[in-house]
């Protein structure tokens, strides 16, 4: 089978993380075969694309001015920085944590533009000062990226006389929060240590 558009698709199919050319040609033959479940789809991105942005607060994905997260008076005042909304949500879902997070969308990595302000290091000290928080949790990656990024907040968010804490055990270096089963979670936050 030839097709230009059908290639297109595959193409754009493959950028997704995680999805190689043979996933792709499979996504992008049931997509042809199933024309209700393609037009449902493509409503969905279209959608979301229109609709949803940052929480104004955390940088959560949101179709609001402040997240659900953001909007629970319920919540501890203690802060979860995390990489990614992927993050949030699987510790989140897990039930391991009651307070506010702080998503920073990437790690520290200069040789690809990624620094403090790109991170919304600024918001986070707002943020952090606006729920009077108590504790700033750092759940990062355990790669040298997150390291780095763990250590520049760490300086910085100490300056402002916080307590900052990192997640621990049960996260082994090179592990992705994302990923991380509950219980690894669990131990991960309960034996969480000064960072």
């Amino acid at each position: 089978m030839s097709s230009d558009l059908f290639d297109r698709l595959v193409s754009q199919l493959a950028r997704l993380p995680g999805i190689g050319r043979k996933t792709a040609l499979r996504l992008a033959f049931s997509l042809v075969d199933d024309r209700e479940m393609a037009g449902d789809l493509a409503e969905a991105l279209s959608e979301v694309c229109r609709k949803v942005g940052e929480c104004r607060r955390c940088r959560n994905l949101t179709e609001h001015t402040l997240c659900d997260v953001c909007r629970d008076a319920s919540r501890q005042s203690i802060v979860c920085v995390v990489e990614s909304p992927a993050d949030l949500r699987s510790i989140d879902e897990a039930g391991l944590f009651g307070g506010y997070y702080f998503v920073l969308h990437g790690l520290l990595a200069p040789l690809d533009g990624m620094g403090p302000r790109e991170l919304g290091v600024d918001r986070l000290r707002e943020m952090v000062r606006e729920v009077e928080a108590s504790e700033v949790i750092l759940a990062l990656d355990a790669t040298a990226d997150g390291e780095a990024t763990c250590s520049y907040l760490s300086r910085t968010l100490g300056e402002m006389g916080l307590e900052v804490t990192r997640l621990a055990r049960g996260l082994p270096s090179g592990a992705s929060v994302e990923f991380a089963d509950a219980n690894t979670l669990t131990q991960a936050f309960k034996g969480r240590q000064k960072a």
